[in-house]
């Protein structure tokens, strides 16, 4: 008797524990669902305000759905700005940084991780430091190198500067530092030194976080505004973000033009994190900043 009382005092809790556990699944899928709501709302509104006149994107109050569905936008876009230049200049600037941006991470987060040399904890902390430091405090140093080489209203302008980057360095570190010293170790016996230990062991090894850093430098050089806008004074020879700024009047905006070209710029970038998406998570949650 005892023993049935027990056996039912416990499926009686278990079934109480999987209620309650349930409860909480639903809470959380309510809250997921209306943070997706809150994200994409926004892209609605832009696809929507893309087929709209002007005159009806910027009445008070505004309309959800376009009376009149038009696609004039994307014809005044592509006539009011060199496009096809500023694109070309966007994705040379952008592959220029990334794979900058990937040799020099990999090769400095390689050292910080696995090389022995004076003063590494102390370099290393200042190059953490710099994380801290807004990129606005570089920019005069910045253009004043790029003069001095004469570089100015060129594509490795644009690249050059995002080449070197705090953040890829230590995501690299962390990249390695969570590969285990045994491969190593196995490649040191066989003869190898530390480049061919690097090349040929722990970059193939690290291909997730390298996908992860691609994607993330491809957004930071693709949003890039304030640099271009420094070094680049033609209009032919700038990314298309500035073009997009340009399409900003100061006494009105043609809102569904606006809305038309941040959608057709943005398509590259939607591209090139589809291509990486799988990698991009991968290296994301084995670099340590997940969560």
């Amino acid at each position: 008797m005892t023993d049935r009382l027990t056996r039912s005092g416990r499926t009686e809790r278990v079934a109480a524990g999987s209620k309650a556990s349930r409860r909480g699944e639903w809470v959380i899928h309510v809250v997921l669902a209306v943070a997706a709501v809150v994200m994409v709302a926004p892209f609605v509104w832009q696809l929507l305000t893309i087929f709209k006149s002007n005159r009806e994107a910027s009445q008070m109050p505004p309309t959800l759905l376009p009376e009149d569905p038009t696609t004039g936008a994307f014809a005044t876009f592509f006539g009011s700005v060199p496009f096809w230049a500023q694109l070309t200049v966007s994705l040379s600037a952008l592959v220029l940084r990334v794979i900058g941006q990937l040799v020099v991470s990999a090769l400095a987060g390689y050292a910080f991780a696995r090389l022995r040399f004076p003063g590494r904890r102390l370099l290393f902390g200042l190059f953490i430091a710099m994380l801290m430091v807004p990129s606005q405090l570089f920019l005069i140093g910045q253009f004043e190198i790029i003069r001095d080489f004469q570089l100015l209203d060129t594509i490795p302008a644009l690249a050059i500067p995002g080449m070197f980057s705090a953040f890829g360095i230590f995501l690299m570190r962390q990249a390695f530092m969570s590969i285990p010293a045994g491969f190593e170790e196995a490649a040191r016996l066989d003869g190898a030194g530390p480049l061919r230990t690097f090349w040929y062991i722990m970059l193939p090894m690290a291909r997730p976080t390298m996908a992860a850093l691609a994607v993330l430098t491809s957004l930071y050089s693709w949003n890039d505004l304030l640099w271009p806008l420094i070094v680049t004074p033609r209009g032919d020879r700038r990314p298309i973000t500035v073009g997009l700024a340009g399409l900003q009047g100061q006494f009105g905006t043609d809102y569904p033009t606006l809305m038309a070209g941040a959608l057709v710029a943005s398509l590259p970038l939607i591209l090139i994190f589809l291509a990486l998406q799988r990698q991009f998570f991968s290296g994301i949650a084995s670099s340590g900043l997940k969560g």
